[in-house]
């Protein structure tokens, strides 16, 4: 079977580590068709759009797309959110974000006395709506009184799926569930997610859930991160929480998500998520873990385990045995990684 996958090299590193994750899946012998876009903030220095008019049509043609980052110093960071990222997210209603955290072999964690058993965990976080659903305003600019205005937007209908999901990792896995919240000081939203939580739990009697409040829970992470499992979070909780998740398991270069929509044939996107770190970019040395972990989750999503689970193992061997970039206490390039997980995944 044919795979149609979009490359979206994007901006810094992005297209240094996605050259290398687009390598290794060709060192895999799957029969794979690639598409490169060139969306991005080169893009929009010469038309004004980061992406082309027919992006979801574009997307929608493919069976997923992979993003190396989005962003760059010399675009403001909310036009290359809110015209790249976010509206692929929710115009192809990618509600679910998965984040592996798993300390791999061989990575050092800064977290003394902590190994690979203590950091095992999935973030299923809620990607469509909730702090980042756009709804707002400023009125009076450039006066005293300037007012910013960001409402958070939390339907029932978005909290159940993602929860109902997170349920589901969680009855797969170890039968915990830990769901982040701050329903003491957020009334309504947080108030609304507890409910549906609480609802949702019943049609999973052997998950065990927890709710926890999200500044209680970064902190925990620290102190105990082996206490934790599968974790659901709002959009904004998820994403700052996976930071510190993936700072915790050797950091940003390391940590890979999946975009998807369960349950439905939409395209998932994959990407890292350590942005297009544009202080290191040209320099090679940027980590393309995070970009070829990233590939390990689309393979699986896309139908294709034994694909999946090679790659996987050929990316803990490397790991563990070198060659590994500096940020994980190596001295090798971004190409001599990827080089070396090629050549693992090649030889079978």
């Amino acid at each position: 079977m044919s795979l149609k996958i979009a490359l979206m090299p994007g901006d810094g590193v992005g297209t240094e580590v996605i050259a290398e994750a687009r390598k290794v899946v060709d060192a895999l012998g799957l029969d794979v068709e690639w598409t490169e876009l060139d969306w991005g903030a080169d893009r929009w220095h010469r038309t004004g759009s980061m992406v082309a008019d027919d992006w979801e049509e574009t997307l929608r043609s493919h069976d997923a797309c992979m993003l190396g980052a989005c962003g760059h110093p010399s675009v403001p960071d909310h036009i290359s959110l809110w015209e790249m990222i976010l509206p692929i997210r929710q115009r192809l209603d990618l509600w679910a974000n998965l984040r592996p955290v798993r300390l791999l072999p061989g990575v050092p964690t800064p977290l003394a006395g902590r190994s690979a058993k203590d950091i095992d965990m999935l973030f299923v976080r809620e990607n469509s709506e909730g702090e980042y659903s756009g709804i707002g305003g400023r009125a009076h600019r450039g006066h005293p009184g300037e007012v910013g205005i960001e409402t958070s937007v939390f339907t029932r209908a978005g909290v159940e799926r993602v929860v109902r999901y997170a349920f589901e990792q969680a009855s797969a896995r170890s039968g915990r569930l830990t769901s982040a919240t701050k329903s003491n000081a957020s009334r309504y939203g947080y108030v609304l997610w507890d409910e549906v939580v609480e609802e949702t739990s019943s049609e999973f009697p052997t998950v065990e859930v927890e709710r926890v409040l999200v500044d209680a829970l970064a902190a925990r992470m620290v102190r105990n991160p082996g206490s934790l499992d599968v974790v659901v979070a709002s959009n904004l909780f998820g994403d700052i929480l996976t930071d510190i998740a993936a700072a915790i398991q050797g950091g940003m270069g390391t940590a890979a998500s999946a975009n998807i929509a369960p349950g439905s044939d939409t395209p998932g996107l994959f990407e890292p998520v350590h942005g297009s770190a544009p202080d290191i970019m040209g320099q090679g040395i940027a980590n393309p873990v995070g970009a070829i972990w990233s590939t390990v989750l689309m393979l699986e999503h896309l139908g294709q385990p034994e694909a999946s689970a090679r790659l996987a193992a050929a990316l803990d061997e490397v790991c563990a045995q070198g060659p590994r970039t500096a940020d994980v206490g190596g001295d090798a390039g971004t190409v001599e990684v990827g080089d070396a997980i090629a050549a693992r995944v090649a030889a079978g």
